[in-house]
């Protein structure tokens, strides 16, 4: 098991509270970064979306108003800009996302994140 488990966790997520309490239950000590306390810097939303695979819109919360009210479905938008929104509006980021063994993964199903541990 990997020594460096991050998770990126907002505490009134239902599945954010159930991922902290399956990383509990393997044992697992993980990091914890309440993001909409402290919101990741640049490189750390990049390197998420590496580990993830995805593009930025992919890690975003399309129900949340900060996306229709900044028009972030808008095809023509560059990855930085998306990224730039990721970085304003750090309640848009999809959760949780737990880092374990160089590889993430969204808990969304909770199992996903079983399969990197």
């Amino acid at each position: 098991m990997s020594e460096n488990t991050k998770i990126f966790h907002n505490p009134r997520c239902s599945k954010s509270r159930a991922a902290m309490e399956l990383l509990t239950e393997k044992g697992i000590e993980a990091d914890v970064v309440k993001y909409l306390d402290t919101p990741p810097d640049r490189e750390t939303i990049v390197n998420v979306l590496d580990l993830l695979g995805l593009e930025p819109r992919e890690l975003m919360r399309k129900g949340e108003a900060e996306y229709t009210e900044n028009n972030l479905s808008d095809e023509s938008l560059s990855r930085d800009q998306l990224i730039d929104a990721l970085l304003a509006y750090p309640k848009l980021i999809e959760r949780p996302i737990v880092i374990a063994n160089g590889k993430a993964a969204i808990g969304r199903p909770l199992e996903n994140i079983i399969d990197i541990l």
